[in-house]
Parts: structure tokens; C-alpha cells; sequence
């Protein structure tokens, strides 16, 4: 007998169909899965004998052959085992083919006949959206992310015995699932806030100016400064995430395996902050056949800092350029090639030296001119001219160290962001980011600090969008000479070179 069960393949952000036929036949007992699988797919087969076994079913001592299609699709990954388990008892009788037609079926299956959760349920569920299918059959530890997407009837089974009894008729799909506004709207555990920093007035600027215009940091001081403690405190002066950057950053993490059980959906801006010893495949996304998602995919919508930037490799340097610029990253592998999103804020943090000592004042900075080029030039000019903010986090002084007024918090930094975006959304557009379309008082004064600056044509571009977001913070409806000349201030590099 033939018995055929939907599932799909999670390649890079998507799930792809595939259809899991399963055919007994006469003939010594043998259990096969062809149509491309990975070593982890063939491993399947022994985890599925079990858990039917288990599960009170009879194993069919038959000729099995399973075949996973379309066969030019390479399948990876556990979350076969359950379409399997059901497309072999749909073979045996065991389940009417005619109730298994319609469902999306995925998942892992222990060796008991217990159901684990898998990767991807979101994108999952999307794809049963999109195909037409009546619902999807998930383990219940995934149920939760699969409801997010409206319209999907969703069962979550805790064991193999329960899928086959929805299958049958004998349960029900749930129907209490929670909704995307429900989870993104409850009170989110307050974060790091920016009135623990005492000092550092250009340093909390050029932060609102990156959270309203979502632009690009980088920032240079001695260690101990408060790189780090300025970073942590971006993402709280960001506009709360809307339904739509939710689904998301939550469709990257669920294909990347990192939703919990009890977080069916990410609903505060990521903040992601990778080791500088780690390799490309771990920031920008790789893998041997199909890549998964980097740091860099994973801070979508979010911040991504990156402490001692020049001691990256060069080779994550300047696969940074490609997401910086055009808010995107895409990752060729044998297995395939997928693009992932990346539209991110990115922080760097570095030291204006390899010593860290240059223009400390207590200490002499024992590193050679060679040494020093050497360190600084890590960051290549292309690199550079992605980063809209550059600013010197420099030493406290002992006064502002005793300074016992607190700083402004992070609550009041957010209202004005999120005043200025809505100003920026609500005001006519213009074009007032080309030069031609400047007034004549700031188109001047360009002008002249052009004629001692050497701004690349994206370097100017990226000015004037600084320039637009002081304008935004503002009110104001046009970009004058102040909100050019504080754009430039921050253009200008922190180092000689």
C-alpha cells in the first residue's frame, strides 16, 4: 500500500514542501528513505521503528521504501520523523490516508514515542498558509509559535499516539492560541538604562541619533571608558518592535533553533554580541550544506555590537559590507543559496590603540607608528564609510565619576525617538538629501567643509541622512545649517590617518 503525508524542508528563511510517500511492499523486512536526505534524516529510521513499537502499534514487517520529493531538494534535520511514523501507519491502515491529506505534518520522535520540538514551526506554518492546507501537526512544544500565523489550524501532539488520534478524528486542532499583538504588548522586563551612565553627552547623542534614524556606531575609547555599557543600553531607546518586525525576528530565530518553549515569539529588540575570535559562517550565516542564520541575521531589527572591532577577521569586516549597505545578507553554499535579513544597527567598539593607552593622559602608549597603522587599518575605508556615527568615548573625570545626579533615563531618550520617527513617517517626503535640494544656508555651508573634508559620494550621502534624522528630532520640516554641521562633526574619524 502508498500513503502519502505533507511536510516540508526548512532551506535558509523558508519552508519548502516535500512530500513524504511511503510504500509497502512484499519481500524481506527492510525500512529505506531515498529522495535526498542527510545522514541525520537516514538516522531516522531506527528513532521511528522504536517509537511506533512503543507507542503500542504494530511494526510492519514489510519492504519499506520512503521517498522524500521533490528528490533534487536536499532534506536535513529530525523533523522528518514524524511524517514518516505517519505516512508508515497510513501504509498499515492504520491511519485513513483521506484524514492525513491536507495536513502539515513535522516533527522529532523519541525513541519512546514522545514528540520534541524542531526548528522553523513559524516558517512551517507559513508555508501551510500559503499552500492551502487545512492545518499543520506540530509537537505542542511548538504549538504556540505555530499559532502566530492567523488562519492555520494548529495541533500541538505531545506523543506519536496523540497525532495519530487527531489524524483519525478522535481529538481536536487547538484553538486557544495567542495572538502576535497579545505577546508583543505585554510589560517587558526593564533592560539596562542610560541613566546608569554618568558623563559621556556625545556619546548618549550620537546613541539617539542612531535609534531615530537607525544608523551605524562606531565608537573609540581607552578600555574602561563605557564602550560597552553605552552599547547595552541601545536597544531601550528603540521604538518597541511593531507585529510585523516581531514575526520577523522571530521566523530568523526559529529557523536558527533558539525559540524557547515558553517564548513563542521574540518580542524586544535583539542584542547580539559576538566574540571577536568568531568565524564568518558565525556572523554574517554558513554551514556546510544549507547556511543558517548569523549574529548578524539574528540582531535583525535589533543591535549588533561588536567589541574589539578591528581584532575581527578581515573576512567578517567585509562580509559586514554587503548587510550594512543594503540591509541584507546572502550566503551561497553547495547545498544552496539563501538570503537572510540583516537590517541592523551595528555598534563597534574599539580602542584607539593595540595597547590602549593613545591619548589616555595617565599613561604613555608604548605602540610603535607601524604597530599603530597596523591596528587602525584593520577597519578598511569601504568599511568606514558604512559607519554614519563615529565618536571619542574618552576617561571620566573625578568629578563627573562623584557626580551623584542621575542621568537622563533611557524613557525620555525613547519618547523623542519615537516622536521623531513618527514626524519622519507623517512629514511630506522630500528630497532634501540631495544637495541640489538643499536651501541655499546649509548647501553652503556644505560646500565650504567639503572643500577641506575628502567625503567619498557615499560618505556625503550617508551625511545628509544623519543631517535629516537631527532635522527629525527636531521637528523641523527642512535640514539647516546646525543639523549639517552636527552630521559632519560625527562623520569626521576619531583617528589620524
Amino acid at each position: 500500500m502508498l500513503a502519502k503525508v505533507s511536510s516540508v524542508a526548512i532551506v535558509g528563511m523558508d519552508a519548502r514542501p516535500v512530500e513524504v510517500e511511503v510504500n509497502l511492499a512484499t519481500g524481506l523486512s527492510d525500512f529505506q528513505i531515498v529522495g535526498l536526505p542527510s545522514a541525520g534524516v537516514r538516522e531516522a529510521r531506527k528513532r521511528v521503528e522504536a517509537a511506533i513499537v512503543n507507542s503500542g502499534e504494530q511494526w510492519p514487517q514489510r519492504k519499506i521504501t520512503a521517498n522524500l520529493a521533490p528528490g533534487d531538494l536536499r532534506k536535513d534535520g529530525p523533523m522528518f520523523d514524524l511524517p514518516l511514523a505517519v505516512g508508515i501507519l497510513g501504509a498499515s491502515g492504520r491511519v485513513n490516508p483521506k484524514k492525513i491529506a491536507g495536513y502539515v505534518v513535522v516533527g522529532e520522535l523519541a525513541l519512546d514515542g514522545r514528540l520534541r520540538p524542531v526548528r522553523g514551526v513559524l516558517a512551517v506554518s507559513l508555508e501551510a498558509r500559503a499552500g492551502g492546507a487545512k492545518g499543520v501537526v506540530v509537537p505542542a512544544l511548538n504549538a504556540s509559535e505555530a499559532g502566530l500565523v492567523p488562519g492555520v489550524q494548529v495541533f500541538g501532539a505531545d506523543h506519536l499516539v496523540d497525532a495519530l488520534a487527531f489524524l483519525n478524528g478522535e481529538l481536536q486542532a487547538h484553538d486557544d492560541m495567542p495572538r502576535p499583538e497579545r505577546l508583543l504588548y505585554l510589560d517587558p522586563a526593564p533592560g539596562p538604562d542610560l541613566s546608569d551612565v554618568k558623563g559621556q553627552a556625545l556619546a548618549r547623542r550620537a546613541l539617539e541619533i542612531a535609534a531615530a534614524g537607525g544608523h551605524n556606531v562606531l565608537m573609540v575609547g581607552p578600555p574602561g571608558a563605557g564602550k560597552t555599557m553605552l552599547a547595552r543600553r541601545l536597544p531601550g531607546i528603540l521604538p518597541p518592535l511593531s507585529v510585523e518586525e516581531a514575526l520577523e525576528v522571530t521566523k530568523v530565530w526559529s529557523v536558527a533553533g533558539l525559540l524557547s518553549a515558553g517564548q513563542p515569539m521574540v518580542t524586544q529588540r535583539p542584542f547580539r554580541s559576538p566574540h571577536h575570535q568568531a568565524s564568518a559562517a558565525g556572523v554574517v550565516g554558513g554551514g556546510q550544506t544549507i547556511p543558517r542564520p548569523g549574529e548578524v541575521s539574528l540582531a535583525h531589527n535589533g543591535v549588533l555590537f561588536m567589541d574589539e572591532f578591528p581584532l575581527f577577521s578581515r573576512a567578517v569586516l567585509e562580509a559586514l559590507r554587503q548587510p550594512l549597505e543594503e540591509g541584507f545578507i546572502t550566503v551561497a553554499r553547495q547545498g544552496a543559496a539563501v538570503q537572510f535579513p540583516a537590517h541592523v544597527c551595528l555598534v563597534g567598539a574599539a580602542n584607539p590603540c593595540m595597547c590602549g593607552r593613545a591619548g589616555d593622559g595617565r599613561a604613555l602608549c608604548d605602540c610603535s607608528p607601524g604597530r599603530l597603522d597596523a591596528y587602525r587599518s584593520r577597519l578598511s575605508g569601504p568599511l568606514l564609510d558604512r559607519i554614519d556615527l563615529h565618536v571619542e568615548v574618552g576617561l571620566l573625570t573625578n568629578d563627573e565619576l562623584m557626580d551623584l545626579d542621575p542621568s537622563e533615563p533611557s524613557s525620555a531618550v525613547r519618547a523623542r525617538v519615537i516622536k521623531a520617527r513618527g514626524f519622519k513617517d507623517s512629514r511630506e517626503p522630500v528630497r532634501d538629501m540631495a544637495i541640489e535640494n538643499l536651501a541655499a544656508g546649509p548647501k553652503h555651508f556644505l560646500s565650504t567643509a567639503l572643500a577641506h573634508e575628502n567625503f567619498s559620494p557615499r560618505g556625503l550621502t550617508r551625511s545628509l541622512r544623519v543631517a535629516r534624522t537631527i532635522a527629525d528630532l527636531e521637528g523641523s520640516e527642512s535640514i539647516d545649517e546646525n543639523h549639517v554641521a552636527e552630521a559632519l562633526q560625527f562623520r569626521r574619524g576619531v583617528w589620524d590617518r
